[in-house]
């Protein structure tokens, strides 16, 4: 059947104002509004929250207080102006990336003598991105060698002395390899007292990253002919024609990392170790 009378005119929403229901806005400066009973029209440089008021300013310059709540235009449309919400600052972290206790806003402590020695690059890295904030409370400057063969050279142009200890980090010191040949060593050597080297088992710093960060079960193996970062690097798929591709895939390796819970046990507790020798 054809319904000759029409639509229901009382169905819907039939007594919403023609400029639609006005909706919570906050009161933003800046913002220019209508406030309605008086027709001023002006923008918004100020609010008061204690009193409940904003302040509108005229295109003439002049000024008036009004309300906050409903009787505002914006562009148009009816709006209940509310008090903006207050920025909330971000707590500040209670725990370095160590897991330390974190000193907030500490100032960095003068460098002692004594140093922390790494054998490259990508373990200063490694070490600044997890303890640096310890690192820097404690007055620690750590310095990386280019490799371990010449550490009994940098030792000696050093002169450790017991105000003036060395702690060195080894990558793959572990019985009967060329790094725990060189540690025996000095440690026999008149620094010994005052040296201390200590390693992870791993071939290199990388793998002292937690391989699952990288979507990875477990990290490659690399056969001893290949060069074992290229070889790494070739197993999963990333470019190794050069060092800066090797740089590149190291800084992905390293975006990983975001505190010592991304390490391997097996270097976290050395690098405790050598902080504590040097700062004792």
């Amino acid at each position: 059947m054809v319904d000759r009378y029409g639509t229901d005119v009382l169905s819907g929403d039939w007594k919403k104002p023609k400029r639609g229901r006005a909706t919570e806005t906050a009161a933003e400066q800046g913002l220019v509004v209508e406030e309605v009973t008086t027709d001023w029209c002006g923008e918004i440089v100020g609010v008061d929250r204690d009193l409940h008021t904003l302040t509108l300013e005229d295109r003439r310059g002049k000024r008036r207080t009004f309300p906050l709540g409903p009787g505002f235009l914006l562009e148009g449309k009816p709006v209940i102006l509310t008090a903006p919400v207050r920025a909330t600052v971000p707590a500040k972290p209670t725990r370095t990336a160590s897991g330390s206790i974190a000193v907030p806003d500490a100032p960095a402590r003068v460098a002692r003598a004594s140093r922390i020695f790494v054998e490259g690059r990508h373990d200063a890295e490694l070490v600044e991105k997890v303890w640096g904030d310890d690192l820097r409370i404690e007055g620690v400057v750590v310095e990386y060698l280019g490799g371990v063969d010449d550490l009994a050279d940098h030792l000696v142009a050093f002169r450790p002395g017991p105000q003036r200890r060395v702690g060195v980090l080894v990558d793959h010191l572990v019985r009967g390899s060329k790094e725990s040949r060189i540690a025996d060593a000095i440690a026999r050597g008149p620094h010994g007292k005052d040296v201390l080297i200590v390693g992870h088992p791993f071939v290199d710093i990388w793998q002292a990253v937690k391989p699952d960060r990288l979507g990875l079960k477990s990290w490659p193996t690399v056969p001893r002919s290949i060069e074992w970062k290229r070889g790494i690097c070739q197993q999963l798929g990333w470019p190794h024609r050069d060092q800066a591709d090797i740089a590149r895939a190291w800084k992905q390796i390293l975006s990983r990392v975001d505190s010592y819970a991304d390490l391997e046990p097996a270097l976290l507790g050395r690098v405790e170790e050598l902080i504590d020798f040097v700062t004792a």
